[in-house]
């Protein structure tokens, strides 16, 4: 008889973790038990199947796989099954574009028109103005939740020649570097890290499934990365499920990879994850002793570029940056086809985790994890109302406490624009609620907010609650942005 799925991939994730689990570690590893312990506790209250969850520690690297690669055809997350990082993919590019600027091929301060003549958004001054460092910390103001169809080896060449009429939804404007004007207002750009991507082509004459093998996998040792659907199949791949309600996870289909590999498109296992964090937290040799970054490059990287109004993050060069507690963490997330994943490094305590997860909600578990293991590795924890900033990954708000008085609503209340969506923000039943309304799409439901700080907001109750909503003025004082999961809305006459 065949067995209800529940019971299945109950069964299956147990096979799977007797399967992959070692044997039990050393007295000194038991800050990691604990935290594979959290992880498949929060798998079975999200109903994640899969997990593979990595801590390099002072040179000490330890992995685990959890459950299954997919509920339908289930196999054992080993620490070699690969997964789609998705917008991690972003250091990625970033690791690729340092390598050139060693090399004397790109300036990061210069234009992007330099190496891509034919580079066009909708407003000439920024066409004309745009750095590729603005490419490179989401600073060119245009929407960015863009992405073109997959062209072979013309993909990002066809994606450069498509968004002559992006809109901007923020100007550029003169910024601390005259030669690097950044956006008035940050927000999460991949449309930017997708043209990097073809800057990388044009300087390099390969292509960008090419570049990334030679200037980041094959000098750092990274033998399970690839780029493409290809290079994914010839591995253990961890599939992606969608999480509705309260069934069990299912199984999404297809599995449609990124089409821009700059932008998403890398995907790996854990161990290799680590191996590059491992590079990031060195001094710029890969293990084989080749020197690949200088260690200048790669503390550039996580130096502040950007701070993004209404939190109490910054930008580096790619990397999230954020103050824990006592730390200062770089980070990414990403989002892709049912997979959510995050590469967090603490370079003054050479330090990182990876935790990779196939289901939609798996950020729900990432933060968790997440949270957990920088209090039991380092003692660091949010202090109350840390506006925390998009990292490529949706999470909430680890504590927030609304202001007694709430400031009045009147300048928030109006509708902002974006070219797929608008936000509605209004009062409704004595509260102000924001309402995301797809353009010829049904609206999402209401989110009721309340002010935890001088426009932050945070969402209190609903599938959402613990979002974070952010504000952001114009130089004359008018709120003129609205922030939701780090992309911004600029604010229209109409009501």
């Amino acid at each position: 008889m065949k067995r209800p799925r529940l019971v299945c991939l109950a069964v299956c994730v147990s096979v799977a973790m007797s399967v992959v689990d070692p044997p039990v570690l050393a007295q000194s590893d038991n800050k990691f038990e604990a935290i594979v312990s959290l992880a498949q506790t929060k798998m079975r209250d999200y109903r994640i199947p899969g997990v593979a969850l990595g801590i390099f520690d002072n040179g000490v690297v330890t992995t685990r796989g959890l459950g299954v690669t997919s509920v339908d055809d289930p196999l054992p997350i080993t620490e070699h099954t690969v997964f789609p990082i998705a917008s991690i993919s972003k250091t990625f590019a970033a690791t690729m574009m340092m390598r050139l600027v060693e090399q004397g091929k790109v300036d990061l301060a210069a234009p992007v028109r330099k190496y891509l003549p034919e580079f066009h958004v909708r407003d000439e001054a920024v066409s004309r103005d745009v750095t590729v460092w603005n490419l490179l910390t989401h600073s060119g103001g245009w929407e960015g939740q863009i992405s073109g169809p997959e062209r072979g080896e013309d993909t990002l060449r066809n994606f450069v020649s498509s968004i002559a009429d992006l809109m901007q939804v923020s100007p550029l404007e003169p910024g601390r570097e005259a030669a690097k004007p950044p956006a008035a207002v940050w927000s999460y750009n991949n449309a930017g890290f997708s043209v990097s991507g073809r800057v990388i082509e044009a300087v390099t004459g390969l292509s960008i499934n090419r570049a990334a093998r030679d200037l980041v996998f094959t000098p750092l040792g990274l033998a399970h990365a690839g780029t493409t659907a290809g290079d994914f199949i010839v591995n253990r791949f961890a599939a992606g499920h969608a999480n509705r309600g309260d069934n069990p996870p299912a199984l999404q289909r297809p599995f449609s990879p990124s089409v821009s590999v700059t932008a998403g498109g890398v995907g790996l296992c854990i161990t290799d994850l680590l191996a590059y964090a491992k590079f990031h937290l060195g001094d710029g040799t890969a293990a084989s002793g080749e020197r690949v970054l200088t260690r200048a490059s790669l503390e550039r990287m996580r130096t502040p570029q950007l701070h993004k109004q209404g939190t109490d993050d910054d930008i580096g060069l790619a990397w999230h940056l954020r103050t824990v507690g006592p730390l200062r963490v770089a980070a990414h997330g990403g989002t892709l086809a049912g997979h959510i994943l995050l590469l967090e490094i603490v370079p003054e305590r050479n330090f990182a985790i990876g935790i990779l997860t196939n289901a939609q909600n798996g950020w729900r578990l990432i933060q968790d994890v997440e949270r957990a293991a920088l209090a039991s590795y380092h003692g660091a924890t949010f202090p109350p109302n840390h506006a925390i900033a998009h990292r490529g990954l949706v999470e909430t708000l680890p504590s927030a406490e609304p202001l007694a008085t709430q400031p009045d609503p009147a300048p928030y209340v109006g509708r902002y624009l974006r070219p797929m969506n608008a936000v509605v923000v209004r009062v409704a039943a004595g509260r102000l609620v924001v309402q995301e309304v797809p353009s010829g799409g049904d609206p999402r439901p209401e989110m009721p907010i309340a002010f935890f700080g001088p426009d932050r907001a945070v969402v209190t109750d609903g599938a959402d609650r613990g979002q974070s909503i952010e504000f952001i003025r114009a130089a004359n004082g008018s709120v003129n942005w609205i922030r939701v999961v780090g992309r911004i809305a600029v604010r229209t006459a109409e009501r």
